[in-house]
């Protein structure tokens, strides 16, 4: 099992209310992906022949997140289709849920420039996150 990525709040993340601002949940799941993705396929994945496309984010804010808070992201796979991935997001603090996203990403070949099919090494990855 992959431990949640822990986030630290910065006093930049904050808005003029005192809350992590609504964009910066953006940036905390961009984190997660790239803290699943090093323990999932390692760190000599060809990102450039066997890439993602970020190309849809959804955010359900439950709670506001504090300055003090310390959020753990938790990231689980919804589903895998021929070119793309769906993974789910939960921002918990002391394992209460503040925060739920979804994020659907392609598979891509920067070097080519189009969509490729999932990898089948990443499809398996994946897995385990179900």
């Amino acid at each position: 099992m992959i431990s949640p990525a822990k986030i630290q709040v910065r006093f930049s993340d904050l808005d003029v209310m005192g809350h992590v601002n609504n964009s910066v949940y953006l940036s905390y799941f961009e984190m997660t992906r790239v803290h699943y993705f090093k323990e999932l396929v390692g760190a000599n994945w060809d990102w450039r022949k066997e890439g993602v496309l970020l190309v849809r984010n959804e955010i359900d804010y439950v709670k506001p997140i504090l300055l003090n808070h310390v959020p753990q992201i938790h990231m689980t796979l919804e589903k895998i289709g021929e070119k793309s991935i769906s993974l789910l997001y939960e921002i918990r603090i002391n394992e209460e849920v503040y925060t739920k996203g979804r994020s659907v990403l392609v598979c891509f070949n920067a070097d080519e420039g189009k969509t490729i099919p999932v990898p089948a090494a990443m499809a398996e990855a994946l897995r385990r996150l179900v």
